[in-house]
């Protein structure tokens, strides 16, 4: 029965909002009013979520127990947010969404002595039961059955369906946002109907015109987000069946999705943790696509699946394959065979736990064994190919160099940057084309040895190789003198990093960049550090294409390309799996 004795101040500057007597119309500590809009009074706080205070409410008109959540965050952001939030809940009706009042959202405004407060809130239903984070890690730690899993994924997609169908995306589903009512009986303990709730990131989108939204807010729960969602980038209603399958992944096996992700890849590795219907495991790695377009189209492709993972179950005593739920049974036992049976159990247990933890790291041994070989071996072929597609590239930048209309483009290049230098030097304009043409190909070079997991864009990687090099050719020309080396390394700074920007890399586009373009100056700021005199350089810097002159820059940039693969080899394989250890997804 619902106690009436106290009431909670929801002013977020009250020194003592806690208790209030009941009946009392504003707070005997701060003065705040204490009932909203004549009719729901605070009767506890629940905590916090976002930017709002969670507290349960009496209704006086209904009276019934609901939740209100307060906004105390003042960001239009924030405000803009909650709004939405508010729109989106009271527009649905559904079973697995709590219930809001058309005047559910209102303003609560008080005016005191040091101003104007406005505090946005919304009073929805309230869902008693538990979350799924709750019940898999207090009743489930080592993962829940597959066929309590099969049910909620049922009934989430449900859910879904009902949300797409009226142009809305969750953009946050977790375990701690899935809640599980309470049952009225406890022979479906966990049978009970899934609400999905905490809609503060829900976004609208068009159905006719999905392709040409504008960029997302960058909202996102690390370990459940899809890629496009972490990066701010357009978010389709796939996303949510990305967050859908890691959610499952976890429930089925007890395990954080991060713990369960390749570090180098961000797949996940979860198959070996749990046994699975092989259709059901199947779906869900299709939901977790990287790429949304590879993911279901919509929730009646998902549903169609289910339907067919469902009837394929065998007709087991207590199992109701139409509702994917499964009934306990209760079997009685004389207490010496429970604890003989239970005991016989507990060492099963014991003895299949240890021979698979031995498998495990077994497993892990050779696997690691196994992905440094084969880091080797992808690192030593792209150095192999880029220092040839460099040397390629530089000797036709040359030979384009040397052809009339190389000669010019020289010729105009030279008169325009005479005006930019500050000294009389001469200088070969037609030399960019030797540049530009060295880093088409590193950049072909990088891209067809499709390593370092690519999506192996040939055009992006040889226009960013192109005007990276050709970008510190110009560099080259404009720091003097140039007889020091800082030209050179400047160079090497500027064309790598872009070059690097342009490759097809998966992820940590800036952290590769930063990691090749410094890693491949390295050896030479230190070498000019130590004391290798900088006239060793100066056939680098010659105007002239004098076959010795030619043949040194063919080497200096087929030596950078295998540096360039080398420092990339180790952002990949290891910078990038170490920052994600650290929780750097993207």
């Amino acid at each position: 029965m619902f106690n009436t004795s106290e009431i909670h101040c929801i002013n977020p500057d009250c020194q003592r909002p806690y208790p209030q007597l009941w009946g009392h119309k504003f707070c005997s500590c701060c003065g705040a009013p204490l009932q909203l809009i004549d009719r729901y009074v605070p009767t506890a706080r629940l905590g916090s979520g976002g930017f709002a205070q969670i507290y349960t409410v009496w209704d006086q008109k209904t009276q019934t127990e609901k939740v209100l959540k307060v906004l105390v965050e003042e960001s239009p952001k924030a405000r803009e947010l909650f709004a939405q939030e508010a729109a989106v809940l009271s527009k649905l009706r559904h079973p697995g969404v709590p219930r809001v009042d058309p005047d559910g959202y209102f303003q609560r405004i008080w005016v005191h002595a040091k101003g104007q407060q406005t505090l946005p809130c919304l009073v929805m239903e309230k869902i008693h039961g538990q979350t799924l984070e709750e019940i898999v890690y207090k009743q489930y730690p080592h993962g829940c059955p597959p066929e309590l899993v099969l049910n909620w994924l049922n009934q989430a997609v449900e859910i879904l369906r009902h949300l797409h169908q009226r142009n809305i995306i969750h953009r946050d589903i977790k375990p701690s946002n899935l809640m599980l009512r309470t049952p009225s009986s406890q022979a479906g303990e966990w049978g009970g109907q899934l609400v999905l709730i905490d809609f503060g990131g829900a976004k609208q989108f068009g159905a006719a015109k999905i392709g040409s939204q504008p960029r997302s807010t960058k909202l996102f729960s690390s370990g459940y987000s899809p890629p496009e969602q972490v990066l701010g980038g357009h978010v389709e209603p796939s996303a949510d069946f990305y967050a859908l399958g890691r959610t499952m992944i976890e429930l089925l096996t007890g395990k954080h999705p991060v713990d369960l992700e390749d570090p180098l890849t961000g797949e996940l590795h979860w198959r070996s943790q749990r046994n699975v219907n092989p259709q059901l495991a199947d779906l869900l790695d299709d939901m977790m696509q990287e790429e949304a377009r590879s993911r279901p189209a919509n929730t009646a492709i998902i549903q169609r699946r289910l339907t067919q993972i469902v009837q394929a179950l065998p007709n087991r005593v207590g199992t109701n394959t139409g509702s994917v739920t499964v009934a306990i049974t209760n079997t009685k036992s004389s207490p010496i065979l429970g604890f003989l049976s239970d005991f016989r159990k507990q060492i099963q247990n014991s003895v299949v736990n240890f021979a698979r933890s031995i498998v495990q790291i077994i497993l892990f041994v050779f696997g690691a064994i196994a992905q440094v070989f084969r880091a080797c071996l992808d690192t030593i072929w792209t150095m192999i190919l880029t220092s040839i597609g460099a040397a390629a590239g530089t000797f036709s930048g040359y030979v384009l160099a040397k052809t009339e209309w190389g000669k010019e483009f020289g010729e105009s290049l030279s008169s325009q940057l005479s005006l930019l230098l500050e000294n009389s030097q001469s200088v070969s304009g037609s030399e960019i084309l030797l540049f530009a043409g060295a880093g088409l190909g590193t950049a072909w070079g990088i891209v067809t040895a499709g390593g370092y997991g690519q999506r192996r864009r040939f055009l992006v990687a040889s226009l960013m190789g192109i005007f990276g090099y050709g970008f510190g050719w110009l560099i080259l020309q404009l720091i003097t003198p140039k007889e020091d080396g800082e030209g050179l390394v400047a160079l090497i700074l500027a064309a790598v990093s872009l070059l690097t920007l342009g490759l097809g890399l998966r992820s940590h586009h800036i952290v590769h960049a930063v990691v090749a373009a410094f890693g491949t100056a390295l050896p030479f700021a230190f070498l000019l550090y130590v004391g290798l005199p900088p006239t060793i350089f100066n056939d680098f810097f010659s105007a002239t294409h004098h076959w010795p002159e030619l043949l040194w820059k063919i080497g200096f940039f087929g030596f950078v390309g295998v540096v360039v693969s080398f420092w990339l080899g180790v952002s990949h394989y290891l910078v990038v799996p170490g920052l994600r250890l650290l929780g750097w997804r993207y």
